[in-house]
């Protein structure tokens, strides 16, 4: 393939940039679905709650160790004892629906059992974001497939590689869709499975 003056990108790096791109919005889809409360305590569900830390927004994994004793239990030891009422607010003000205790020194999660109506509300919350998480996978082909035009445009590329380069790029971005509906999926029945 000849190097384009414009571009020192060529058909095999758009097409190896374009499945990275997909591959890294397929791990924000992952980490969003595991953050849907299922039942089941984990630590995905509340590390990354932002806790206002002396000013400075933190991601709570940053301030206290998390654990799982127990199927239903989430237990966090901060590491400096004087953040647990921010730590048990931040965890209040999100729409998880948990309702943190401490005793001064650990804060205990216990992990509610889901009804079937919260089951169903969770089932619709997890679609949307597995949607949201395909339409990023679909805007990086976009944006990849307008690279690909813009190759045959200043002739870097024939016509025809052109097409074959288009076709593999549905290829990767079918693949990526595929293996988002396949999480979502699986999330699914773990949320409805009583």
């Amino acid at each position: 393939m000849i190097a384009n003056e414009n571009s020192d990108e060529n058909l095999d790096d758009i097409l190896a940039n374009a499945s990275i791109q997909m591959q890294k919005a397929l791990g924000s889809i992952q980490h969003e679905l595991s953050t849907i409360h299922t039942g089941r305590a984990s630590p995905e569900l509340v590390e990354n709650i932002m806790i206002d830390y002396y000013g400075t927004s933190t991601k709570l994994k940053e301030l206290a160790s998390i654990s799982v004793p127990e199927a239903q239990l989430i237990v966090l030891q901060p590491w400096d004892k004087s953040s647990i009422q921010d730590i048990e607010k931040s965890i209040l003000k999100t729409d998880l629906g948990l309702n943190p205790s401490n005793d001064g020194t650990v804060i205990r999660i216990p992990i509610p059992h889901l009804s079937q109506e919260r089951r169903e509300t969770l089932a619709k919350l997890l679609k949307s974001k597995a949607e949201d998480g395909k339409i990023r996978i679909r805007n990086v082909r976009r944006d990849f497939l307008d690279k690909i035009r813009n190759l045959e445009r200043t002739k870097t590329v024939s016509q025809d590689e052109s097409r074959r380069g288009q076709s593999k790029l549905q290829t990767i971005t079918d693949d990526h869709i595929d293996r988002a509906e396949e999480l979502s999926n699986a999330k699914e029945s773990e949320i409805l499975q009583l």
